[in-house]
């Protein structure tokens, strides 16, 4: 039930909403119930009656039905509408609170929780689990307390009639309320596993869709085919077991439901036959049976509807539940504008409770200087820069940027001083100027003009059909790798940082746009403090230090000539490179 106690958080600010909502309800479902009375009233008080002539009859049901057609016609169809228009409209109120909610969660989210979760799992839980979620507001909060308080109504009524007639009309209830509440609890589970089984499918085609090309280079369509398979049998299973106990629950109370009227009819029957209760009021009864066990036919339906609810709830709140590896300290403060001189000081790093990848780093890089960091793969130099604008944080050590411990400043304000381009760049699928603009979204047309040429990006982008309105497609997709990375240089030239990262930024490019885009980071990073991860070795000879880092610990440091005449593992790997490219 915590669930639901945290759900009611969301609906509160539109309780008032729901109040209102369910009050026209009561008015709409009212209406039904004078149906069986009007019944009684037309066969024991104008058909039945000796004292009236046949015109007097004929005058009084037309005085009667005319007066409830008009009710039916003309009053009861907009009370029906605004009923279902505040239902519906305060349910999507308070799913679009909780999407907003869980989108800034995502974006809290450490890098970590997404190296271990698919996206596709993300998703499911923000769409699917929250639309789940919409029953409880419309079913749970509204149309369970009116088809409870239909019922409440229709046994007063029953009550008035014949007390012990009524007794026997709800003889079977407690049996059937036993029968809910078994049920309950497991279909409640069935259902969560149910949406964890939807949720793998939907991660597994999330990945095979961003992945289409490499399964059609590698021709293996039949062989994921047999993946997808695997993941979607899993589901139908789960659905399977899901829908056998839903049935079953159905099977059950329906029968129990579908009992109480024999019962009515067989009791009531006799008392007709021996005079203690006119036909009029029997069928009056066996309507008003109808009144009560279909508002319970409709709560089989809601506890179902709201198990799946509740369970799309529990996973919903789980997700909240995850906890941030990234937290700003209580007495974190704004760094409105850093120099940019950067210390390790004993820095060590692990992921969980993996080993260690990095060892007690110590590095001093002065404001406005220039630091490239080499080895082998594997040996912690993206690990290392991944920590200067926390996107993990130190294992033990400290980073210090203009003497004050990075943990001491807002996390948000941090990265806001640090530019960050990396080898695989991430273009969201909108405009051009859209994706320059992450860079500083409040920034003008002509900053964004201005940016793009500083990047060397905007020759090439005037030449597309829309110039900087035209669209990139999905990562991208639409333009080449040399013309990605400019774009992201030009975000980084809006944003204007004291601080850069490249993290193998020309790697994957050809030698002719990795040249290309060379100059631009050297003009980029004029003036500023620049860390960059290289695997090219000769695009990094320029700059004031180099790092040589194997198995998370610093080899050797020194200027480019330094490291050449010390003739150590800088020398040795340089010396490779130029031969392999020789």
């Amino acid at each position: 039930m915590g669930s639901i106690r945290r759900y009611m958080e969301f609906v509160k600010p539109y309780k008032w909403q729901i109040v209102g909502t369910v009050l026209i309800g009561i008015i709409k479902f009212a209406f039904p119930l004078v149906i069986p009375l009007l019944l009684k009233y037309v066969l024991d008080d104008v058909i039945a009656a000796e004292d009236l002539s046949d015109s007097e009859k004929i005058t009084q049901m037309v005085t009667v039905m005319g007066g409830t057609l008009f009710i039916f016609l003309v009053v009861r169809p907009p009370i029906e509408y605004y009923r279902q228009y505040f239902a519906q409209l305060v349910s999507s109120k308070v799913l679009y609170d909780i999407r907003n909610q869980l989108f800034g969660h995502i974006q809290r989210l450490s890098l970590r929780y997404y190296s271990n979760t698919r996206a596709g799992e993300v998703i499911s839980r923000v769409i699917n689990d929250v639309e789940q979620t919409k029953n409880f507001v419309i079913t749970g909060l509204m149309n369970v307390w009116l088809d409870m308080l239909t019922i409440v109504i229709a046994i007063i009524i029953m009550f008035t009639m014949n007390v012990p007639l009524t007794f026997v009309s709800i003889v079977l209830l407690p049996l059937y309320a036993i029968s809910v509440k078994y049920f309950y609890s497991r279909l409640r589970h069935l259902t969560r596993v149910r949406s964890q089984a939807l949720a793998e499918v939907q991660g597994h085609l999330h990945e095979r869709v961003q992945g289409i090309s490499v399964i059609r280079s590698f021709a293996i369509e039949e062989y994921e085919q047999q993946q997808f398979d695997k993941q979607n049998q899993n589901f139908l299973q789960k659905a399977i077991d899901h829908t056998n106990w839903n049935a079953k629950t159905f099977a059950v109370v329906n029968t129990i439901t579908d009992l109480a009227p024999l019962i009515v009819i067989t009791v009531a029957g006799y008392q007709v036959i021996t005079g203690g209760l006119s036909i009029g009021t029997m069928v009056a009864f066996v309507a008003y049976i109808d009144r009560l066990y279909n508002p319970l036919r409709r709560l089989v339906n809601s506890s179902t509807t709201l198990t799946q609810s509740v369970a799309s709830m529990d996973r919903v709140f789980e997700f909240i539940d995850e906890k941030y590896d990234i937290v700003d300290e209580p007495d974190a403060k704004e760094c409105a504008q850093l120099q940019g001189h950067v210390q390790f000081e004993n820095v060590s790093f692990a992921y969980e409770d993996e080993q260690l990848i990095l060892h007690n780093v110590n590095l001093n890089v002065e404001k406005g200087k220039s630091v490239a960091f080499v080895g082998m793969s594997g040996g912690g130099k993206s690990t290392l820069i991944s920590l200067i604008p926390r996107f993990y944080d130190v294992s033990a050590g400290g980073i210090l940027i203009d003497g004050v411990n990075i943990k001491k400043y807002t996390t948000r304000s941090l990265r806001d001083q640090i530019g960050i381009v990396l080898q695989d760049t991430i273009l969201f699928s909108d405009t051009v100027k859209n994706n320059i603009l992450l860079g500083n979204p409040h920034a003008t047309e002509e900053e964004v003009i201005a940016a793009a040429k500083a990047a060397n990006a905007h020759d090439f982008i005037m030449k597309l059909p829309d110039g900087y309105d035209t669209k990139v497609g999905e990562r991208g997709m639409k333009l080449s790798g040399g013309q990605k990375q400019r774009i992201s240089i030009s975000r980084v030239f809006l944003k204007n940082p004291p601080i850069l990262i490249f993290d193998e930024a020309t790697s994957a490019l050809d030698l002719e746009s990795e040249h290309y885009i060379q100059e631009t980071l050297e003009k980029l990073a004029k003036n500023r403090t620049t860390f960059i991860v290289a695997h090219r070795l000769s695009t990094i000879t320029h700059v004031d230090e180099i790092v040589l880092i194997e198995n998370g610990e610093i080899v050797e440091q020194g200027s480019h000539e330094q490291l050449m005449n010390k003739k150590g593992h800088y020398y040795q790997l340089f010396t490779v490179q130029q031969f392999d490219k020789g």
